[in-house]
């Protein structure tokens, strides 16, 4: 594509003037499925796309003067008209980029791959502007198709990171609020205009999207013996009551400020006693679909009315009580209880699939594939953006292969432009 490898090369020229250094570290048909090994276990702990129809066609006059409405063009019959298969297995794309490196693959990738999200991953001390300066070249590179989820200038291209608070806070430079943690956060008198503050931030540096709150319930009995959530006091409380009220407040506020929130990691990362990105074969053989770790995402996606409609990310452990064959990310089961129970028809995006240990007996197509095919909107491969064209190779052929599955990759594209 002779076009996009100019608009690439440019880019790339304007990006090499525009960013400064960063500083960096890791914030956290047919695919087949490896032999398992010895599982992770948790500890046992008591707890209680549609297209949019086109319009309807006039009906017939009487009158031979009567001129009939014109017919719904493409984009108002359906958003994703006139995209390309590549354009659209793009968009399900998120790749990461990183702060304090080569920007070179991520404006390849954008341009030439039709990637739809950035991830700006590892941690920046730099201010407001010089991350803007980041992210601006990449838009210009993705202008085509444009209309997704956010209204952007130009549009085409979902940017997200992760600010948390307190032991994960991606960007921390001037223009950035040092953002305590959940645990610090629920004390706080009105976390929702906090997070709002947050939010505009993260908007002015040309952040859509941020990758929280943690809607993960650590029963108190498991607190930091938990490693991904309770060891860094990334929950809100042990109870429903509590992380209800502080993800669902954070998430408001955000929303408040034009930025999507996403709750994590659906079903609930809370019990497991490994942490999937270093560790594999993680499992949790506590949580039931009924379990109060689900309600917490039930009760706070049903409080949850306003624009911009939040993701909900899964998680990668094995829930072995749901579905015991594979991780959430990877299981129809698990997706279609956020979807057909909780109801939830929003963007569903995967914990990060390209480097985390608990899913490295898969290859990067069969991860991208068996995400999209469980039901999955965005497959993020975030530490280590190299996979992504073998991922996006996969999905292509397994779309060109696949017409239920070609079906799949429209219904995840249509929800990425709501």
């Amino acid at each position: 594509m002779p076009r996009a490898r100019s608009r690439t090369a440019t880019a790339v020229a304007a990006m090499g003037l525009a960013v400064v250094g960063m500083l960096a570290s890791c914030a956290g048909g047919g695919a087949a499925t490896p032999s398992p090994a010895p599982p992770v276990t948790a500890s046992p702990s008591p707890s209680p796309s549609p297209t949019a129809p086109p319009a309807p066609s006039p009906s017939p006059s009487s009158s031979p003067t009567t001129t009939p409405a014109p017919s719904p063009t493409p984009s108002e019959a359906d958003p994703i008209a006139g995209w390309t298969l590549e354009q659209k297995v793009g968009r399900l794309l998120m790749v990461g980029r990183p702060l304090d490196g080569d920007s070179d693959l991520t404006a390849r990738l954008v341009a030439e791959r039709h990637v739809g999200g950035v991830f700006l991953h590892g941690r920046s001390h730099e201010p407001v502007e010089q991350v803007r300066a980041i992210v601006d070249p990449l838009r210009t590179l993705a202008t085509d198709p444009p209309g997704l989820l956010v209204a952007t200038d130009p549009p085409g291209l979902l940017v997200a990171t992760d600010q948390e608070g307190g032991r994960v806070q991606v960007l921390q430079g001037p223009g950035f609020d040092a953002m305590p943690s959940a645990v610090e956060q629920l004390g706080l008198p009105d976390l929702r205009a906090q997070a709002a503050g947050w939010g505009a931030q993260l908007a002015a540096a040309g952040v859509d999207v941020n990758l929280g709150p943690v809607a993960d319930l650590v029963p108190a009995d498991i607190g930091a013996a938990n490693p991904p959530i309770g060891a860094f006091d990334r929950n809100y409380g042990s109870t429903a009551a509590e992380v209800v009220a502080g993800a669902g407040a954070f998430a408001a506020g955000m929303q408040d400020a034009g930025v999507v929130p996403t709750l994590k990691h659906f079903p609930g990362l809370g019990r497991v006693t490994a942490n999937t990105d270093t560790s594999a074969d993680v499992v949790d053989a506590v949580t039931t679909a009924d379990d109060a770790s689900v309600g917490v995402f039930r009760d706070v996606l049903a409080a949850s009315s306003a624009e911009p409609r939040p993701w909900v990310m899964m998680s990668t452990a094995v829930y072995g009580l749901i579905d015991p064959e594979r991780p959430a990310a990877f299981s129809p089961t698990v997706v279609g209880l956020l979807r057909d129970r909780l109801g939830f028809d929003g963007v569903v995006i995967t914990d990060d699939v390209s480097a985390a240990a608990q899913v490295q007996a898969w290859s990067p197509g069969d991860r991208a594939v068996l995400a999209i095919d469980a039901g999955v909107d965005v497959v993020l491969a975030s530490a280590d953006p190299t996979v992504a064209d073998e991922m996006l190779d996969a999905l292509l052929a397994r779309a060109e292969s696949d017409p239920a599955f070609a079906t799949k990759v429209d219904d995840a594209a249509r929800r990425l432009t709501r």
